[in-house]
């Protein structure tokens, strides 16, 4: 194990750089408690590089991700740019990261914490237990396929967004989910839509071939909508989802909110070997931007997977997820996921709340 990791942190855009300050805070302390150096590398990405740099992900944010053992990210995007020509809009940049990075497997886990469950919009029999992970194919399909407008013989616009899919990529994407899935409850639910699409088929014919190599995990298929429409009727039957770039975007923005707020959710884009970016399932929210009450345990938890996945400190990981299981156990609560807004606790006291936790799981045992 190195004694030195070098982290990149791209805070992005909107309530990004506040939740991201509260997450290096935990990597520092967890740094200084348990005798690693990290070094922190920033770095600009997505509207913020669109106004400072001219482009959503300039060369240098490259080369120092490139460069580190992990990534850590905030949140891109916000309606300032919403008016933006393709390649000048936040979502490029993300796109081009995950790209150059080689990051194809989004892994989200969504999780029903017992002391969540009022929070979530959903019925306490439908949602107490959901313990659930989706893992979303990133750098094929639909979003990266050739895209094109053009004015018809009539003189009317049309667009064109042509989705792609090779076998090797579906390939090792549903490799990553069978060995999430063996760790866990054994079963994988492959996401398609086949009755329609050609690309949906061949993701199928994969999905059965790969199967084959585990037969300890249990492997069935579901069409995109009806899977939309069991994560709300009776989620606790899922285990491991895999599917595609554009299904698993929406499905797992789904998945989230079963666990009562988006600003829960952390989430890991991995590439070959250890190396991985993490960053919260929610977007940059504009709206709250700058009023310090954002909900930054999400991106904790995403340093949380980094700790364990990139830098493989497995202990050090447990305990910044108990010390947040812990404050939430107390009562403290940021509004997103408060009964009682008026008794909402802002994005800095929550991170304190967290540290002040997170001192005593390190000091009850030896990381």
């Amino acid at each position: 194990m190195k004694s030195t990791y070098t982290i990149a942190v791209l805070p992005g855009d909107g309530i990004g750089p506040e939740i991201v300050a509260e997450a290096v805070k935990v990597l520092n302390f967890v740094a200084e408690r348990t005798g690693i150096t990290l070094e922190i590398k920033y770095g600009r990405i997505g509207g913020i590089a669109i106004d400072t740099d001219g482009v959503p992900l300039p060369e240098e944010t490259v080369a120092t991700c490139k460069a580190a053992d992990a990534v850590l990210l905030g949140a891109v995007g916000g309606p300032k740019w919403d008016q933006n020509p393709g390649h000048l809009r936040p979502e490029t940049g993300l796109l081009g990261i995950r790209k150059q990075l080689g990051l194809f497997a989004n892994v989200r886990p969504a999780t029903m914490h017992p002391t969540l469950v009022a929070a979530s919009s959903l019925k306490p029999e439908v949602v107490s237990g959901v313990d659930l992970v989706v893992v979303r194919e990133l750098t094929g399909g639909i979003y990266f396929g050739e895209k094109k407008r053009y004015t018809t013989e009539d003189g009317r616009e049309a667009a064109v967004d042509q989705c792609i899919y090779h076998e090797d990529e579906i390939e090792r994407i549903l490799r990553v989910a069978f060995e999430l899935a063996r760790k866990r409850q054994k079963r994988v639910v492959s996401v398609d839509k086949a009755n329609v699409l050609e690309s949906s088929r061949l993701w199928r014919k994969v999905a059965e071939r790969i199967g084959a190599e585990y037969p300890d995990v249990e492997l069935s298929h579901q069409l995109v909508d009806s899977c939309a429409m069991q994560l709300v009727r009776a989620p606790k039957q899922f285990d491991v989802i895999v599917t595609e770039n554009m299904f698993g975007d929406i499905l797992s923005d789904q998945a989230a909110m079963l666990t009562g707020s988006i600003g829960m959710l952390a989430s890991a884009s991995l590439a070959d070997g250890s190396f991985g970016l993490y960053e919260p399932v929610h977007g940059s929210a504009p709206d709250i931007a700058g009023q310090g009450i954002a909900n930054p345990l999400a991106t904790i938890l995403s340093a949380a997977m980094m700790l364990r996945l990139s830098l493989g400190l497995d202990e050090a990981a447990n305990a910044v997820e108990g010390a947040v299981w812990a404050v939430l156990e107390a009562g403290h609560r940021t509004g997103d996921i408060a009964e009682d807004r008026s008794n909402a606790i802002g994005t800095i006291k929550m991170g304190e709340l967290v540290l002040a936790e997170l001192e005593k799981q390190l000091a009850a045992k030896t990381v």
